[in-house]
């Protein structure tokens, strides 16, 4: 039996988030592991950011991503920014470098209390995304979802922040939209050989954005970090908006800087939940005594 490990329940936004410190063990998180912590009220959440022991000179962590259905994503700001709470509460550091499987990842805890995260260089190319097919301007795909004559939602523009994304932008509320039967059936389109995570987006000014997300492997989410990223990059890149803008999203608001020298710094919260120890191999946990409910 795997020895138990640390692990804390935690919340960017209201997007759930699962941080197991797993730097002493040689162990990795299994997606049998989440999938049955997934499935536990107790500790449904939308990523487990896994922390391991660097593995790149320079960097403070390797720290793998795991959606709800046991499958890995590149990149979650709102985890990431999880991950520097946590450590900071350790360590009293407060600037960060991690690896992830879509690269290197800084982050800093503010003194206002906010983290901002440098989510990187966004990526436009079709073969980047990736996608299917080519298409040569990704800044509106030839795809939508409805009757041909009038589609529901059409036009998305793609990117990637280290996972894909599609971003459909809307007049109307973006609640309006039953993202909940068309992001499943989005996520899994053809044109996205590795699935892709689906937004909604309504412009309120050159400074604002409204945005629901059907998150890739995990379904809806109250907030998610690289989707607010996407969408702002996009949304300047269509001329939509400027490069500086407010996310707002349902648990909360993001604030997205795509910088002159092509990197996006996200700005928001992490808020602590309670912890305990997991068992990696079956998501067997226990909460701390002193936590206990």
């Amino acid at each position: 039996m795997t020895d138990p490990i640390p692990f804390a329940r935690m919340n960017g936004l209201g997007n759930e988030i699962l941080v197991a410190d797993l730097r002493a063990s040689d162990a990795r998180v299994t997606p049998d592991a989440a999938r049955a912590l997934a499935a536990d009220a107790s500790t449904r959440f939308d990523q487990i950011m896994a922390i391991h022991a660097p593995r790149t000179p320079g960097t403070d962590a390797f720290v793998r991503i795991l959606n709800t259905d046991g499958s890995e994503a590149g990149a979650c700001g709102n985890g990431t920014r999880c991950v520097v709470a946590a450590l900071a509460v350790e360590t009293g550091q407060t600037r960060y470098t991690f690896e992830t499987i879509a690269g290197i990842v800084t982050a800093e805890a503010r003194e206002d209390g906010q983290i901002t995260v440098d989510m990187g260089k966004p990526r436009f190319g079709w073969q980047e995304i990736p996608l299917a097919e080519e298409f040569r301007d990704t800044r509106a795909i030839e795809l939508q979802i409805g009757p041909i004559d009038a589609p529901v939602l059409h036009s998305p523009s793609v990117a990637s922040m280290g996972n894909p994304h599609a971003i459909f932008w809307v007049d109307e509320d973006v609640w309006s939209y039953a993202l909940d039967r068309f992001g499943p059936v989005l996520e899994n389109h053809p044109i996205f050989p590795e699935r892709a995570n689906i937004s909604i987006a309504r412009v309120v000014s050159r400074a604002h954005l409204v945005l629901r997300t059907w998150e890739r492997g995990v379904g809806l989410t109250k907030a998610c970090g690289s989707a607010a990223c996407a969408a702002a990059v996009s949304a300047a890149r269509t001329r939509r908006t400027g490069r500086t803008v407010t996310v707002t999203v349902p648990g909360g608001d993001l604030s997205i800087d795509w910088r002159e020298d092509d990197h996006v710094l996200m700005t928001g919260p992490a808020e602590w939940e309670w912890s305990g120890t997991l068992d990696p191999v079956t998501g067997a946990f226990a909460r701390d005594a002193d936590e206990a409910a």
